[in-house]
């Protein structure tokens, strides 16, 4: 089954609903290697475990109102099993409070077509809201890149441009050792694609070992932003988008590269792979 251009542009995503608290907040960023340091109090805050400084790390939002593996379902027409991840971003309008409950709509923005053998890229849109109050908490923009469905004669663009990265050294560098069993933790975010458990899928897709999620690596980026562009301050953290590049391997180490405009990059240490590219992050106006 071939894509249908206006059907798939239309696909009507469900809405999900979904409530958190401590718990799940924690879990989230223990899952992306916050905490590993017992002794400083900036991480410890967004890991639950001081009481009286409760934090939601800002990248938490890329999991909530998760709508499932819809580019799975026969009904629109892609090839399931040949798309990947190619591109994540996202916008915080509003501090994330420590509990509640969200609705979140996602929705296709964007279906380009580079023809025949050569793939697509579908562009999508998830918006996260209060439910209570409907207040506009953060947009998640993502690219996936459909592989096996080019040449259906849909619009050859517009295509997002990458962000160019200074051609200069970094003004900053922040380490995230990975750990080998990170990749079963952070499957618990709404994410139990095999291919980053199971070592026998792993094999089949050509991977030595099962990878680690892409979105556990852009938590990283993340992290590392936070941190250095933030001082742990999640108030002022706005915006970031980035380009998977690499896959990473859980145990390695990612060392992201960041510039003082909000360039940043993501590099694999062990492999000096690039594993987020073309990396920018912006922060949120506060009053």
């Amino acid at each position: 089954m071939a894509i249908d251009y206006d059907r798939l542009r239309a696909f009507d995503i469900p809405e999900v609903r979904q409530s958190y608290g401590p718990a799940q907040v924690a879990q989230y960023a223990l899952s992306i290697g916050m905490g590993q340091d017992p002794m400083d109090l900036r991480q410890l805050a967004y890991v639950g475990a001081l009481a009286e400084d409760r934090r939601v790390m800002p990248a938490m939002v890329n999991i909530l109102g998760h709508p499932g593996f819809w580019l799975g379902r026969p009904e629109t027409g892609v090839d399931a099993l040949r798309l990947v991840h190619g591109e994540q971003g996202m916008t915080l309008h509003q501090t994330l409070p420590p509990e509640g409950t969200v609705i979140a709509k996602t929705r296709v923005t964007g279906l380009v077509d580079k023809g025949e053998g050569r793939g697509a890229l579908l562009y999508s849109e998830k918006q996260i809201r209060e439910a209570e109050t409907g207040t506009l908490l953060a947009t998640c923009r993502g690219t996936t890149f459909l592989r096996g469905d080019g040449g259906f004669g849909g619009p050859d663009g517009p295509v997002k441009p990458p962000h160019p990265l200074p051609d200069t050294a970094p003004d900053h560098v922040f380490d995230t050792p990975t750990r080998p069993e990170q990749a079963l933790h952070y499957r618990w975010n709404a994410d139990p694609n095999p291919l980053h458990l199971d070592p026998r899928v792993a094999a089949k897709a050509g991977f030595d070992r099962p990878i680690l999620h892409g979105l556990c690596s852009f938590g990283c980026a993340a992290h590392a932003l936070l941190a250095v562009l933030c001082d742990y301050d999640a108030d002022r953290f706005g915006a970031m988008d980035g380009r998977f590049t690499a896959v990473v391997y859980p145990g390695e180490t990612l060392r992201t590269e960041i510039w003082q405009d909000g360039s940043f990059r993501t590099r694999v240490l062990e492999r000096d792979k690039i594993a987020i590219g073309n990396g920018l992050f912006r922060q949120r106006e506060t009053a």
